[in-house]
Order: structure tokens, then sequence, then C-alpha cells
């Protein structure tokens, strides 16, 4: 793979990972475009500028963590792995299909360059501070990044993980929220209200950085700015729209977990030419 800083190359890359995205879900006739295509800047600049990794040594010991918590917008990650070189590319289209390696969830057991299998919401951010923690004891550099959901956050366990990081200074772990407003059955403030986000994190003790998560620009300063920073964990509120990119599904909470139509994937791929 090569790895750029351009944000004009981190743009087109984004671009193509949409058009995968409503391409693999389509074919599935299931899956959740909302949240992969709200996180795919977050997932592009993160694996293509600011991530340290290997595709062709995945199991490099020094290479950074990364946890996809949100587990069911394992499309975006697919698309972005494949395009690292990880997994074949000419293989997507068979999202969720008996056998395939690009399961509904991410999964160790088909892919063994994942660091864990997720979409057990809640658990993500547990695994990354044991992972982060388990760098300081082996004296290893790495950091580990987890990107979880808004709706994902009401869940007790993030919360208990949340003050586990701050208390034992665990720095080299960053928790990116996909802060796009909506979950499953409709949206985050009319269900259970996670706002004020900020204030929330600050208390626990995280050093809080809110961007908007499709500037890529502001991805890479966030990301800098967490490996700058000693002494307490970060977290980045993304601040992002469901749906990004795809004019009807954008802020739509039917597609939360409803894959589109061939109609509609024609539509859609219209306006990501």
């Amino acid at each position: 793979m090569t790895k750029t800083s351009n944000v004009q190359q981190l743009q087109a890359i984004a671009k193509k990972t949409r058009r995968e995205i409503i391409e693999m879900i389509t074919a599935a006739k299931s899956g959740h475009p909302g949240g992969s295509l709200s996180a795919v800047e977050i997932l592009v600049t993160l694996y293509f500028d600011a991530l340290r990794h290997d595709p062709a040594n995945p199991k490099w010991p020094d290479r950074d963590r990364f946890l996809l918590s949100k587990g069911h917008a394992a499309p975006v990650l697919y698309s972005v792995m494949a395009q690292c070189g990880y997994t074949p590319e000419d293989e997507l289209n068979t999202l969720r299909k008996l056998g395939s390696i690009y399961q509904g969830h991410p999964d160790v057991r088909f892919i063994p360059a994942l660091e864990g299998s997720t979409g057990s919401l809640g658990q993500g951010l547990s695994l990354g501070i044991g992972m982060a923690l388990a760098a300081r004891l082996d004296g290893r550099s790495y950091k580990t990044y987890v990107v979880l959901g808004d709706g994902e956050i009401q869940e007790g366990q993030v919360w208990e993980a949340a003050m586990f990081a701050p208390f034992h200074r665990v720095d080299n772990v960053c928790a990116i929220v996909d802060y796009n407003g909506i979950q499953l059955d409709g949206f985050v403030k009319d269900i259970l209200d996670v706002a004020p986000l900020g204030d929330k994190w600050r208390a626990f003790g995280w050093h809080v950085i809110e961007i908007d998560g499709h500037d890529i620009a502001a991805l890479q300063a966030a990301y800098a700015e967490f490996a700058a920073t000693k002494g307490q964990p970060t977290v980045i509120l993304a601040h992002t729209v469901k749906g990004k990119g795809v004019s009807f599904m954008e802020n739509n909470p039917k597609y939360h977990g409803v894959a589109p139509t061939q109609d509609e994937r024609v539509r859609a791929l219209e306006e990501l030419a």
C-alpha cells in the first residue's frame, strides 16, 4: 500500500470506499449502510496516513492496533483493509455470504489481520484499553485506536472502560466516537441522549477533541494531537452525517440497517461518481 498525507488523495480513496460500501451491501441485500458511510473519513485517514501498520506483515509486534467496536459497520473496514492490501478487493461483494471472509461483523477467524472479533456492542473500548496497557507492560510503543458508535456508548461497559483508562494513565489509547446522531431505532437524542458528550468524557479524565468527522485535515490534526498528548487517554468526538455522501440516506434512520435496492444503488453510485 502507499500511505499519503495528501488530502485530495485521501478524499479520492474515501469516495472509492463509499462506492464499495454501496456495492457490497446491495449485493448482500442486507447490512448497515448509514453507519458505514459516516465513518469513511475516520478510517481512511487512519489507515492511509496516521496508523503505523504493514499489510505485508500484519502481525508486526510494533504495529498500531485498530478495533471497530461498532462492528456492524464492517463494510467500511473491509473496503479500507482491501484497498490497503490485507484482503482481496475482488471478493468484497461476497459480504455476508456463507463461507465469505467478509462476515456481517469483523471476525478474526476469517480475517486473521483483524485485532479482534467485534460488534457485540459496548466491548471494543475495554479490549482496546487492554491492548494499550499491554504495550506499556511489554515496553512497546504502539498505539490503539477504537471506533465506537454514539448509540453504542449508551452501554454501561463503555463507561467502566472510560473510568479505567484515565485512572491508570493509559495515554496510548484513542477512542473515536462516530457521532452521527442516529441509532437503530431512531435519533439518539430521542432514545437515550448522550449529550453533553464532551463534558462527560472530560469528567472521566479524557483529553477531548471535537471535530467535523468528514474533514480529513481536521482528522489528521486530531490524530497528531492524540500522539502528542501524555498522561491521559484521548477521545475524538467526530461529528458525522449518517449515510454521508448519498443524499437519500443522509440523516435517515431507515438506512441504519436496510440495504439499498438496485435502483437505489444506481442513484447512489451516480452521486458518488
